[in-house]
């Protein structure tokens, strides 16, 4: 890791050329919603994303082993309201929200 790397938080800096592998699949989908020129906004905000997703699924590990299980009703009750959201009819009408998923 560089040491200009160090200095800055998630999400901040100024962009930093880097090589990365990715399934031919996955570079398709990437064009074909975004384009070749904000194919390296879209990927790095998705990076940005896992991590914030890895943070979280980590500060629920300790939240569980101080304060024990979350109950089940509670997790079917996240599931619901999750699924419901997921499904909303604005996330299925296509164009109109595609703009927005990479912000």
């Amino acid at each position: 890791m560089s040491e200009s790397e160090l200095e800055f938080p998630l999400g901040e800096g100024p962009a930093t050329k880097v090589s990365v592998s990715l399934r031919a699949g996955n570079v398709r989908a990437v064009r074909e919603r975004v384009g070749a020129r904000g194919f390296s906004a879209y990927v790095d905000a998705a990076v940005e994303r896992q991590i914030e997703r890895d943070l979280l699924e980590e500060a629920l590990q300790v939240n569980e082993s101080e304060a024990g299980p979350i109950p089940q009703a509670f997790r079917d009750e996240a599931a619901e309201l999750f699924r419901s959201v997921k499904s909303a009819t604005e996330l299925q009408e296509g164009e109109e929200w595609r703009g927005r998923e990479a912000i």
